[in-house]
């Protein structure tokens, strides 16, 4: 251990030639300590710069709930449109002339943007923060949304294609933000509930996209009447996203004034020189726990794609004229699955179990799959709401486990990141597993192409249990706690801590935003 006339000077990351590999460690420990998010509202933690001290000032603030669902408005009016033509997925086939398989790719165009464009995006929302990502997002969702309201006609199948391209590339601004937004906006015990309620947006849009288009354009046999339906249902879209688009301009704030978390009040204090995306991503790609996660998360978010995708062919193959109930079922599977994201989220706050709950919900995941499996064809459809329920409240409610998951294991990594590796293997998986159970549907039946998910689901569940449940924030949340206690307090000028969060350039206590 350094004297006190000899204390170390510390480049994070770096050992000083005065400096053995203890001395590193316990800085470490201190530094985890500062940067966890783990500390109460309003409490201040002194940190000393050249003996200097002074005051970070952390502070909630109640606009932070008006943040997060206007985020989970427009996410809801983006997602409403990944599936409006999937679910009514006859009736386009007749009104443009084209293949079910050419519908399903409607969809899957949601999933096959995702991957090329997720890496320059996470990058962007590093670099530029979530003001310009939710404009962006919201202008592309806006313009995709009047595309298609000029595409009604028999002809224009591409302009049409064009306009669902462009929801899908907003699609990519919208998918990784839940986790930011609630690390930039909430408490260390809201994260969890704040994601929950970030990707709770996206489930009812996917639930309203079930729900409606089968109400708004009904199975009629004029060609002209069908068209004036589907407008309708195109110009309601529009006119939502214009409305959105233009609260995001006027009101969506980047950050509030002061940080609600200590993390955050060290995160202001990182010039953009100290943080490289690359560095970031490769360091993700070598954390074994991590991406294991992000196999098993898209083996598991890609049948439920899949199954969303597919569930109009599925039901209409054994209940034939039922688009109405396909569309009901299509909500029942997304309204469990928005309580049990709720439920989760408000479990892992309290419980922080974070392993065992994923394990736990990926297993009766697979439990339900296989019950709808076998029961889709009994004849009796409300058997199939029944298990179709089941089946949504764990694999839909599994969604904001894997993002809080993947953020406890690479912290203090951004978030962003962490989610956007995680949904690009969800896309991945979603458009492999959608073809393939389609083909698998259009020569064995319904029953082979379901039990073709339920093996993924399977080796899924049995790798989960493999991870190891390495939480990076709750170590840090625990050190904080005891820092805050000043339990640590005499060990922080022997190691120079704040060496390591205090930059010369660093805001004083007020952190104005």
């Amino acid at each position: 251990m350094s004297g006190e006339n000899e204390k170390p000077s510390l480049v994070y990351g770096e050992i000083k030639d005065n400096q053995n590999v203890l001395d590193l460690e316990k800085i470490t420990i201190m530094k985890s300590a500062v940067d966890s998010e783990d500390v109460p509202m309003e409490h201040k933690i002194r940190l000393n710069q050249n003996g200097d001290d002074t005051n970070q000032t952390i502070k909630l603030y109640k606009r932070r709930w008006f943040i997060v669902l206007l985020f989970s408005s427009y996410s809801l009016c983006n997602s409403f449109q990944w599936i409006q033509y999937g679910i009514i997925n006859n009736i386009f086939m007749r009104f443009y002339g084209v293949e079910s398989f050419t519908i399903d790719w409607m969809s899957m165009i949601y999933m096959l943007t995702y991957i090329p464009f997720i890496f320059p995006v996470t990058w962007l929302l590093d670099k530029k923060g979530l003001r310009v990502i939710a404009l962006v997002a919201t202008a592309m969702n806006c313009a995709g949304t009047w595309i298609k309201v000029t595409s009604v006609r028999p002809n224009l199948f591409a302009v049409t294609m064009l306009g669902q391209f462009c929801c899908s590339l907003a699609q990519v601004f919208i998918l990784g933000m839940p986790s930011k937004i609630a690390s930039v906006w909430f408490g260390s015990e809201e994260v969890s509930t704040a994601c929950s309620i970030g990707v709770f947006g996206n489930q009812l849009g996917i639930a309203i996209g079930f729900l409606v288009p089968p109400i708004l354009v009904p199975n009629v046999e004029d060609m002209d009447q069908l068209a004036y339906h589907i407008s309708i249902m195109f110009y309601i879209t529009a006119g939502v996203a214009t409305l959105l688009f233009l609260l995001v301009v006027m009101v969506f704030q980047e950050r509030p004034e002061l940080p609600p978390t200590q993390a955050q009040a060290t995160a202001r204090c990182i010039s953009p020189e100290q943080y490289s995306y690359t560095a970031s991503i490769l360091r993700l790609l070598r954390n074994k726990p991590f991406l294991l996660l992000i196999l098993t998360y898209g083996l598991n978010v890609g049948c439920f794609y899949a199954v969303g995708t597919l569930l109009n062919r599925m039901i209409i193959e054994h209940y034939p004229g039922e688009e109405l109930n396909a569309g009901r079922i299509g909500l029942t599977i997304i309204i469990a699955g928005m309580v049990g994201s709720l439920i989760c989220g408000i479990w892992l706050d309290r419980t922080k179990t974070y392993k065992q709950t994923t394990l736990t919900v990926y297993l009766m995941s697979f439990v339900g799959m296989l019950v709808y499996a076998f029961t889709l064809s009994l004849g009796h459809l409300w058997v199939v709401f029944l298990t179709a329920g089941a089946l949504g409240f764990f694999m839909t409610g599994y969604l904001p486990l894997g993002f809080e998951f993947g953020v406890e294991l690479t912290y203090p990594e951004c978030e962003g990141t962490s989610s956007g590796l995680l949904n690009c293997s969800a896309q991945v998986f979603g458009i492999m597993f959608t073809i393939c159970q389609g083909k698998i549907i259009d020569n064995y039946g319904t029953l082979a192409g379901n039990i073709f998910l339920c093996v993924f689901l399977f080796i899924g569940s049995v790798l989960t249990g493999f991870i190891k449940s390495d939480l990076q924030r709750q170590k840090a949340n625990q050190l904080a706690k005891a820092a805050a206690d000043g339990e640590l307090s005499g060990q922080q000028q022997d190691y120079g801590a704040t060496a390591l969060i205090n930059k010369p350039d660093c805001p004083s206590a007020s952190l104005q935003a």
